[in-house]
């Protein structure tokens, strides 16, 4: 490994640790009895703090953010619709079934068919309070950043990537755990390598914060149907 690589392997590893701590803080004081929408200082977090190390390090931080397009422009968001739809396609079938061995067989829960409470707001909150801002924070900041010192290499349905794709989807999977402590985390690492593909292979995070959302849509929905919550 490389003096370069080694020096981004860190900062990308300081950057994580302060932005997720600070997150944490956000979680545990808003559950002691603060009021909701303290929690919009996550998002906030996820999508400023890249912005702010790139000011320290003085550098431009809009080729990392990769950015979305304006909320008027509709082409490239329907592009980005397009690209996970066909995606959601292919894994969707393997996507179910995989679910329903993982509950029935592993947990012994069988279908409850409950649907969660509010379900209209599940995409928007997904799509627009979660997705993006992890897809800026994982995939626009910290993959674009390993790809500098990690150069893709690897062609993979018709996206070059390389150890960036990796290393950002171990960022992305533990950092869940150090907000909230789940055991079942370290399997989000598997979509993280989905999101960053798509990112690789659109040039954006829009199409992959669109899979990233239609994963946590989908889970919520399957968890309440088989009574896991």
């Amino acid at each position: 490994m490389t003096s370069a690589q080694r020096a981004v392997l860190w900062e990308l590893g300081g950057l994580w640790l302060v932005s997720l701590l600070l997150i944490r803080a956000v979680v545990t004081v808003q559950a002691a009895g603060l009021p909701d929408w303290v929690l919009a200082a996550v998002p906030f977090l996820f999508i400023y703090m890249p912005v702010w190390w790139c000011r320290r390090r003085g550098v431009d931080s809009d080729p990392y953010r990769l950015a979305v397009p304006p909320f008027l422009e509709l082409p490239p968001w329907r592009e980005a619709e397009s690209f996970a739809l066909r995606v959601v396609t292919l894994v969707l079938i393997p996507w179910l079934v995989g679910y329903h061995l993982y509950q029935t067989v592993l947990f012994q829960h069988s279908a409850e068919m409950v649907t969660p409470r509010d379900l209209e707001l599940l995409i928007p909150y997904h799509l627009f309070y979660v997705a993006l801002p992890e897809e800026f924070f994982y995939r626009g900041y910290f993959q674009t950043r390993l790809d500098e010192v990690f150069p893709p290499r690897w062609r993979v349905f018709g996206a070059t990537v390389g150890p960036g794709l990796v290393i950002a989807s171990l960022f992305f999977a533990f950092g869940h755990s150090l907000v909230v402590v789940r055991w079942w985390h370290f399997a989000t690492f598997f979509p993280g390598l989905l999101f960053g593909w798509a990112r690789a292979r659109t040039g954006h995070v829009l199409a992959g914060a669109m899979l990233h959302a239609w994963a946590n849509v989908t889970v919520a929905i399957l968890d309440s149907l088989y009574g896991v919550r």
